[in-house]
């Protein structure tokens, strides 16, 4: 272990902090906090946590989160890094959004909006207020079962494509807000808001063309994010926490190609005999730019600060705000 890694465990261990890293964040992070894992997950490690000091190695609406599942305890960010598809939506956004569709003869009243939970605090609360849910793609097939037994429209929102992707399963009619036309939304079960990722955005079929020429038995692994036209073309779509699991499942011989952020693709799996048998699923490298923020330096920096009170990067929600979030999120936990 690096000096500046010891000196953030023994700040920790002054503090009885509690580190937590998203997967997709630097080796160097991962290695030394707590927990990894994804958004969800490490939400509910550090809320259910007996630690009062969270320090969160993610993206802004990850650390969110935690303080709206449990707003007694400080939460600080090492950099408060913003989810590119979170900051497609804000609340005035969506506003605008189910102003568009009453225009188009689609009341409140018929509505179940349900957000990924890429989305900022300030959208989950909308979406509580509505009576609506949270998912993670880990569980958003659940919650899109229980979604439909209520006889509404789905409004599903940030990310167009898993909304698209989670229809076809259950062959359901979709459309996206604001590119397709006032006939489709009206015929449309689920109505998605055009957002997406940008990472998962950068896989084609010619990527998964490419690989399946270059070795014929390799298999395809894809987060649900991705395109749908990739989705349709894979052996095996789930969230981070399924795809390790599946990875890990397969004989080490087994050439497979993920698609997904590379930190994680690359920390999959070690060399078989030598021999890379673990591909990330494009020409380019799939980095999320915002979760690679965050370096041990900054994390040093935060934790210091804290100690020596003078806090910052503090997470803080409007209770008002945090309260409707709460909903929508206890409403996706009841469930799942």
């Amino acid at each position: 272990m690096q000096g500046i890694q010891k000196q953030i465990r023994q700040l920790l261990d002054d503090l009885n902090g509690l580190l937590v890293a998203h997967f997709y964040q630097k080796d160097e992070i991962v290695e030394i906090a707590d927990f990894s894992g994804d958004s969800l997950e490490l939400a509910k490690k550090a809320s259910f946590s007996e630690k009062n000091l969270i320090v969160f190695c993610g993206v802004g609406f990850m650390g969110q989160s935690v303080k709206i599942l449990a707003p007694q305890k400080n939460v600080i960010m090492p950099k408060i890094a913003c989810c590119s598809m979170a900051r497609m939506v804000s609340s005035d956004y969506y506003d605008n959004s189910i102003a568009l569709l009453e225009k188009y003869g689609i009341s409140k009243e018929e509505i179940l909006p349900i957000t990924y939970i890429n989305s900022n605090a300030d959208v989950k609360a909308k979406v509580g207020q509505m009576n609506g849910l949270v998912c993670t793609s880990s569980n958003a097939k659940k919650i899109f079962d229980f979604a439909r037994k209520q006889g509404k429209k789905i409004f599903f929102l940030p990310d167009k494509c898993l909304g698209e992707n989670l229809a076809k399963t259950d062959a359901l009619k979709s459309a996206i807000l604001g590119i397709d036309g006032k006939e489709k939304i009206l015929e449309a079960d689920v109505i998605c808001y055009n957002g997406f990722c940008s990472v998962h955005q950068l896989f084609t079929p010619f990527d998964v063309e490419f690989f399946r020429e270059k070795y014929p038995d390799i298999l395809i692994v894809v987060h649900p994010e991705c395109r749908p036209e990739v989705v349709q073309m894979a052996d095996f779509i789930g969230s981070t926490s399924q795809i390790i699991q599946y990875v890990a499942s397969l004989p080490p011989s087994q050439k497979v190609a993920v698609g997904t952020e590379s930190n994680l693709v690359n920390r999959l799996r070690p060399l078989h005999n030598g021999t890379k048998n673990t591909f990330v699923l494009s020409a380019t490298i799939p980095e999320c730019p915002t979760m690679n923020e965050t370096n041990l330096n900054d994390v040093f920096e935060v934790i210091k600060a804290y100690k020596n009170h003078r806090p910052y990067n503090q997470i803080s929600i409007d209770p008002q705000t945090a309260d409707f979030a709460k909903k929508a999120l206890d409403r996706m936990l009841e469930l799942s």
